[in-house]
């Protein structure tokens, strides 16, 4: 299953930032959302908490909350900026504060911050115009870490979730894609943000992060998680039932569960001591 781009007929895929009603549809079930996604390994906090000036962080997309509340548990203080209101009001009902607003129309109002996260997200955020909006609210020294998890279940799922697809949505225009897709693919997808990162000069060069983990689902547990992913949420009842239906059997014939084998992709760098040649460390938001 992919973290990019998720299912939406247009504008072009290779835009998905530009996909707004995909990128607000994950809002349709929130709590499930929250229940069944994944949080982000430990090692990766960590190493974002350690190589950030101090503990204030803006979690760009934060969704319900998942990762911020990570760093809420490291000690952090987070403010999240999230556009949907359904996500933003489940994640203030869990103990987050959180501003409704796409990233680039987001207003800080003077405020700074030591780091600015995006988990899962920042490919609904304008590559470029994210991370000028991202520096400009950066202490000097301040990081930007954007990451997200790349999921492929073993073939005896993947294949039978592509074909129940195709046969449940066949006007989607991910129908094309083979079932299962190379983690080269996604690592492209990251060194893209860095080089965006990289093309504002605002940022110390941008560093690449890879932390490789494995978890356990079982059937029921993959199914509460499927109808959250992108190319799901916005389907009729009857296509997503065909398609739960399909996977649900590949399960079963597993024995009723399987091992998901999971890297999470950092793209990750340090705000420059200066934003631009003549020292100007304003804040235009």
């Amino acid at each position: 299953m992919p973290i990019l781009p998720r299912e939406q007929p247009e504008p072009s895929l290779a835009q998905p930032h530009k996909a707004r009603r995909m990128a607000e549809s994950f809002g349709v079930d929130a709590q499930r959302y929250d229940q069944a996604r994944p949080g982000y390994p430990d090692a990766l906090v960590a190493r974002i908490v350690a190589g950030s000036p101090g503990p204030d962080v803006l979690d760009v997309g934060c969704g319900t909350g998942i990762a911020a509340r990570q760093f809420q548990a490291a000690g952090c203080a987070v403010l999240g900026v999230e556009p949907d209101a359904r996500m933003a009001d489940f994640a203030r009902a869990r103990g987050l504060q959180v501003e409704v607003s796409a990233f680039e129309a987001w207003q800080s109002a003077g405020r700074m911050f030591d780091a600015v996260i995006a988990a899962q997200s920042w490919h609904w955020v304008d590559p470029v115009a994210g991370a000028v909006k991202a520096a400009r609210v950066l202490r000097p020294g301040g990081r930007l870490a954007i990451f997200g998890h790349v999921y492929e279940p073993p073939a005896e799922v993947a294949e039978p979730f592509a074909a129940a697809y195709r046969k449940a949505a066949p006007d989607s225009p991910f129908n094309g894609e083979p079932a299962r897709r190379p983690l080269g693919l996604y690592q492209a997808a990251y060194a893209k943000f860095a080089d965006a990162i990289r093309e504002t000069e605002l940022f110390n060069d941008p560093e690449q992060w890879r932390f490789d983990w494995e978890q356990s689902y079982t059937r029921d547990q993959w199914l509460d998680l499927l109808p959250t992913t992108g190319g799901l949420t916005q389907l009729r009842p009857d296509q997503l039932a065909e398609i739960m239906d399909a996977v649900g059997g590949a399960i079963d014939a597993l024995g009723g569960h399987f091992t998901m084998n999971y890297t999470t992709l950092a793209a990750t760098a340090v705000r420059a001591r200066d934003l631009n040649p003549s020292g100007d460390d304003t804040d235009p938001s």
